[in-house]
């Protein structure tokens, strides 16, 4: 009789492996890690099953080592992570990796220690003046070191010691080879907000909105429900009261999600200041120690609510009973490598084997859920006004492609045209900043209020163009343009980071006048700056926030009232509360809309809707300035009046024919390769597998469309095919993409890959 483990790797291959385990060895709850031999290499993996042999037909390897005490997979966790394989059509082993640290899969080291610090702590006290002026009359240092470990209750860090009065380790060295202080070590919990303040704490009872939507939630175990409220409606209000109605008993947890770690700073504050050290933090922009530190304390109980972004749905919390899925339409939540899921979804599987409530909140719910809600799927719980008796802020349209005559009187909606320019003076600054604007602006400065620019393209401009031939400077590892950077200067391509020195002359035909085309966040800033050189600007997008506190600094100046204008991408769209922001002017409300997506006037509207939410929410009310060259469209008449009812009915009857999501259920299948014809040839031969498949098993209601090329063809070097699935049936479209992902080969050569993409967040 051999006892055995199913064991699930990280490796591309829906199987487990088994390997032989001690007969004295205690049973092994799956979830467990285990390090095991895998081809000549040592592996970490995740228990699935035990299960015994009574005669073994074949030699099994030994497990290496048993690293947990306990499961460092919960059962629930365990579970939703199984759905995931199933769902995404990826290997379950991938699933599991992705819900560790990174720090925990390494077979070399897979128990790592805890980091220590060493500590001096006073042994002796001096309480008598003359025996303290004996001892360190020739020793000032010393003397300046014990004194400052008085103050501080008698103990401290070696290295605050040093580093507080400059003196070096020896001096308190010195100071324990006397007897006066011992050294000992600690272990140090890696917690990057430790240091940083708690945000306010909320300073009103709910309002009786407010409290109807925490009472309906708490009320229903188990249940999900969309939370539609308006911008500055209180949300985070009604997040931080069923929380604390959950942590009542001291055996739960939850889990807050948020879209972009530029909020987690922001969140972490305020629910810091409601729920204290019970907070810790998950997200990718943490070092591997910080995030081994915060996975560790949550899995042992000591820190019972987790935050962060999409990762921190997989927090290893026990008896998780509220699950919080902030802007819960945002697309950050979808993961782009496998396994590509969506948070969002992740967290509502999660929640119903963990038995929690899920709210799913925004403004601007995603159409999926909010057809949810209406079919009854969710509860629908709405916050249609803004606390304290505010008011969303009037909108304004600035038609920037000049006066127009509209047949039939006025436009609709409320538009301005901006005034019409002589064709033989071009003013830089107006073709950016149309008067309107301009003036909003100086009367906001004025007035010492702050105001929010957004334009959602960083960088100085799109792109360099030739003007006697038209050539554009191409990245020559992808199909797009590259963007110039002005600080520091270069091209730089947003999807491979190829960069290079502009260009002074043509590449194609020699010509020496290249000239800028479109306009990015920079060109804002420096065109701000020149024409209003008293302006106090801070730019907030992917190219000043590389460092680990950038986005909270910027935002602590803006609350500190350093800033007049915050100007920056999407990033400053959502999610923060200033009351002294009044003015909101969006430089270019069609980026995006054009885009060969389904989702491009979903992400429009919402980006819109989310951006004129951060005007106006203090007692001094505020205004939008929205300028658009698209001023009839759909998706911006509606974030004109705030009406995400009417965009969201406009935009469901778009999406019935052709039908795509929430019409229809869609996966994208995609083949890339190196040779862009075995690429073409390759994509040919899945979707006539699939073709045959449908035929052979007699499935009905699949369409297959294409293959054709990606909106993107070649990124990195691969070009880029694909063919999209699109059904009304989930399970059906779920046994078909599993069956595509094990028994599918693609042809041995040109570095062909297959990616199978699952309820797409975007088909670019």
């Amino acid at each position: 009789m051999l006892r055995l483990v199913d064991v699930a790797l990280p490796v591309p291959l829906f199987r487990t492996f088994s390997y032989a385990i001690p007969p004295e060895m205690p049973t092994v709850l799956p979830g467990t890690r285990v390090v095991v031999p895998l081809r000549g290499r040592r592996e970490v993996g995740i228990v699935v099953a035990e299960r015994v042999e009574a005669t073994p037909e074949r030699e099994y390897k030994p497990v290496l080592a048993f690293p947990d005490e306990s499961p460092a997979v919960t059962p629930a966790l365990f579970a939703t992570l199984e759905w995931i394989g199933t769902h995404y059509a990826a290997s379950f082993g991938s699933a599991l990796r992705a819900a560790l640290p990174v720090l925990l899969t390494s077979a070399a080291a897979p128990n790592p220690g805890e980091k220590r610090e060493r500590i001096a702590i006073i042994t002796r006290a001096l309480d008598s003046l003359m025996e303290r002026d004996a001892l360190f009359k020739r020793a000032k240092r010393q003397r300046d070191v014990y004194q400052l470990l008085e103050a501080l209750n008698g103990q401290a860090p070696v290295r605050t010691l040093v580093e507080q009065l400059k003196v070096s380790e020896g001096v308190v060295a010195g100071l324990a080879d006397r007897g006066l202080i011992r050294i000992s070590q600690r272990a140090v919990l890696r917690d990057p907000f430790a240091g940083r303040p708690s945000g306010p704490s909320p300073v009103h009872d709910p309002t009786v909105a407010q409290q109807g939507v925490i009472d309906a939630v708490s009320s229903t175990p188990g249940s999900v429900t969309l939370l539609h409220g308006v911008t500055g409606s209180g949300k985070t209000l009604v997040y931080l009261e069923i929380l604390r109605r959950v942590l009542a008993d001291p055996s739960a947890s939850a889990i807050v999600l948020v879209p972009e770690i530029a909020l987690t700073p922001q969140t972490v504050g305020r629910f810091r200041s409601v729920f204290g050290d019970q907070v810790a933090v998950l997200h990718s922009a943490l070092s591997d120690g910080e995030r081994l530190d915060a996975w560790r304390v949550l899995h042992r109980g000591e820190r019972r609510i987790a935050v962060g972004a999409r990762s921190a749905v997989f927090a290893p919390l026990r008896n998780v009973r509220a699950i919080i899925v902030d802007e819960e339409h945002e697309a950050t939540y979808k993961q782009n490598e496998s396994p590509r899921y969506h948070a969002r979804d992740v967290a509502i599987v999660r929640a119903r084997h963990e038995g929690a409530v899920v709210v799913l909140g925004s403004a601007t719910p995603s159409l999926e859920s909010w057809v949810h809600a209406r079919e009854g799927r969710y509860q629908l719980q709405s916050l249609p006004d803004r606390v304290g008796g505010g008011v969303l802020p009037v909108v304004q349209l600035v038609d920037v492609r000049g006066p127009r005559r509209v047949q039939g009187g006025e436009a609709p909606g409320e538009r301005v045209a901006a005034p019409p320019q002589t064709p033989r003076v071009l003013d830089p600054f107006r073709r950016v900043i149309s008067e309107p604007l301009e003036r909003a602006l100086e009367e906001c400065v004025a007035r010492e209020e702050q105001a929010i620019l957004l334009l959602n393209r960083r960088g100085y401009a799109s792109f360099l163009q030739c003007v006697a031939c038209g050539d554009v400077a191409a990245c020559p590892n992808c199909s797009i343009s590259l963007t110039y950077h002005r600080t520091p200067e270069r091209l730089t391509c947003h999807y491979c980071a190829h960069h290079e020195v502009p260009r002074t002359t043509c590449g194609r035909c020699g010509a020496e006048k290249v000239r800028e085309r479109g306009l990015g966040t920079q060109q804002v800033e420096r065109l701000l700056g020149d024409r209003m050189p008293k302006l106090r600007i801070a730019r907030m997008d992917l190219d000043t926030t590389t460092g680990k506190w950038a986005h909270a600094d910027i935002l602590d100046r803006v609350a500190r009232r350093e800033v007049d204008v915050l100007l920056g991408t999407q990033m400053i769209a959502k999610g923060l509360d200033f009351a002294n922001v009044t003015l909101v002017g969006v430089v270019d409300a069609d980026v995006g809309m054009n885009l060969p997506d389904f989702r491009a006037a979903e992400r429009t509207f919402q980006l819109l809707a989310q951006v004129a939410g951060r005007a106006g929410r203090g007692v001094k009310g505020g205004r939008v300035i929205v300028q658009t060259r698209m001023a009839e469209h759909h998706a911006i008449q509606c974030a004109l009046t705030h009406d995400f009812i009417a965009f969201a009915e406009h935009e469901l009857a778009d999406r019935t024919s052709p039908p795509y999501p929430p019409t229809i259920r869609l996966a994208n299948v995609v083949v890339s390769g190196l040779d862009e014809a075995e690429v073409a040839s390759a994509s040919q031969g899945v979707t006539d597998w699939i073709k045959r498949l449908v035929q052979a098993r007699g499935i009905e209601g699949l369409r297959v469309t294409g293959p054709a090329p990606c909106a993107i063809d070649r990124i990195k070097q691969r070009w880029r095919w694909h063919l999209l699935l699109k059904t009304g049936d989930a399970r059906m479209l779920t046994k078909v993409l599993l069956y595509l992902a094990q028994r599918y080969k693609l042809p041995d050569r040109a570095g062909l890959r297959l990616t199978i993409d699952r309820d797409p967040a975007t088909l670019l």
